[in-house]
């Protein structure tokens, strides 16, 4: 049964921005399988919840990978998706994600700092050395709020946006993302959804100049999520 907008919880909405849950597998804009993405199905939700003739203007200001979850802001306005760019382009838009990763990294919590190159055709991405030609920087912090082995609940800060860039950077330090099948290798854990969720985003509004702080929780029901206390651990502030 194909997504429509009424499947997309809303969080928050005023005349900016409107702020979103991003279910599991549905592309943040149209991709080449034509399958309904949140852009335009809020397209669809703005025209028929006010009654908008002919086209809708929703910025996207930031995506999340097709199989990953969680909440996201949209632009209502041109004026609120250009602030809202600068914001990231500046660093003052903060992205806070879980991950339930197949193995324990060695390190309780750390920085990983990688170049990423993205094979276009096989949209695959690896680890390259910094002189390999469109190789962008790819930084992360990690923490590891907690430990069912071989499983363990990462609280990840992320700081760059790069095309799978989380799966790609915990994979290589030989902790995938349960049932991540494009990274995982011999590591990979089945499970219904890529256990990888956004859960945080922290940014200034665009014309009240006001910190907005909006979580969202993955379904703690679900193998692995419930396998974790998440609950506790969304209240718990990385530092």
């Amino acid at each position: 049964m194909a997504v429509t907008y009424h499947d997309i919880p809303i969080i928050y909405e005023d005349n900016h921005i409107i702020v979103v849950v991003k279910p599991f597998n549905v592309p943040s804009q149209e991709d080449a399988s034509k399958d309904p993405d949140m852009l335009s199905l809020l397209k669809d939700y703005l025209r028929e919840t006010y009654a908008k003739q002919g086209n809708v203007y929703l910025g996207l200001v930031h995506r999340l990978d097709r199989p990953t979850g969680g909440v996201m802001v949209f632009a209502k306005t041109s004026k609120a998706a250009e602030r809202l760019c600068e914001s990231i382009t500046s660093g003052d838009f903060e992205k806070r994600y879980f991950a339930v990763l197949s193995d324990v990294p060695r390190e309780k919590r750390g920085r990983l700092e990688n170049y990423l190159a993205k094979d276009e055709v096989k949209n695959i991405v690896s680890v390259v050395p910094m002189t390999v030609k469109g190789a962008k920087q790819a930084v992360l912090d990690y923490k590891i709020l907690e430990k069912k082995e071989p499983l363990c609940l990462a609280d990840i800060h992320l700081y760059t946006g790069r095309s799978h860039q989380i799966r790609v950077q915990t994979a290589y330090i030989g902790c995938p993302i349960v049932g991540d099948q494009k990274y995982a290798g011999k590591k990979y854990i089945r499970a219904e959804h890529l256990a990888l969720w956004s859960t945080e985003i922290k940014f200034t509004h665009p014309t009240k100049k006001e910190v907005m702080v909006f979580r969202a929780f993955p379904d703690d029901t679900a193998f692995p999520w419930s396998e974790f206390d998440i609950e506790r651990h969304l209240s718990i502030k990385m530092n």
